[in-house]
C-alpha cells in the first residue's frame, strides 16, 4: 500500500476567481479551470493533469520494459488528448512516437505499449477507455 498526495491552495482574485496552486512533490504550479468555464488558457486545468497523468504513467512503464529488453529510448512525445460529453472524461487516446535503438524486432514496440498500458496504476484505476494509438 502507498500513499499519494498533492496539496491545492486557492486564496482568490479578481482577475481570476479560480485560480489556485498545486504543489506536488517540490514543485508548485499554477493552475485553473477550462477557458470554456471562465479559467485562465495560461494555467493547467484538472482535465489536463487527469490526460497528462496518464500519459506519463503510460510512458514510465513503457521506459521501464523497453530497459528491461535493453532498449534505448532517444525519445518518446505523447500527443494525448481527452475526450469529455460535458459531465464525464468518454476516452483518453495516447499517441506515442518513440525513437529507440537498436532497431527493434518485428512487433516489439506494439508489445511494449501494450503491456505499459496493462500495468498503468492509473489507467487501470479510470471507468474511461483509454486508448493506445503507438506511431
Amino acid at each position: 500500500m502507498t500513499t499519494h498526495q498533492a496539496r491545492v491552495v486557492w486564496r482568490g482574485g479578481k482577475e481570476d476567481l479560480r485560480a489556485h496552486t498545486v504543489e506536488v512533490a517540490s514543485q508548485t504550479f499554477a493552475g485553473s479551470s477550462q477557458p470554456e468555464l471562465g479559467g485562465d488558457p495560461a494555467k493547467a486545468d484538472p482535465e489536463e493533469l487527469f490526460v497528462a497523468s496518464l500519459s506519463a504513467c503510460h510512458m514510465l512503464w513503457f521506459l521501464d520494459f523497453a530497459r528491461r529488453e535493453r532498449l534505448r529510448v532517444r525519445a518518446y512525445d505523447d500527443a494525448a488528448e481527452g475526450e469529455m460529453d460535458g459531465e464525464r472524461f468518454t476516452r483518453v487516446t495516447l499517441r506515442p512516437h518513440v525513437e529507440v535503438e537498436p532497431e527493434p524486432a518485428d512487433g516489439l514496440l506494439g508489445d511494449l505499449h501494450r503491456r505499459a498500458h496493462e500495468a498503468c496504476f492509473i489507467a487501470n484505476s479510470v471507468r474511461c477507455p483509454v486508448e493506445v494509438e503507438a506511431r
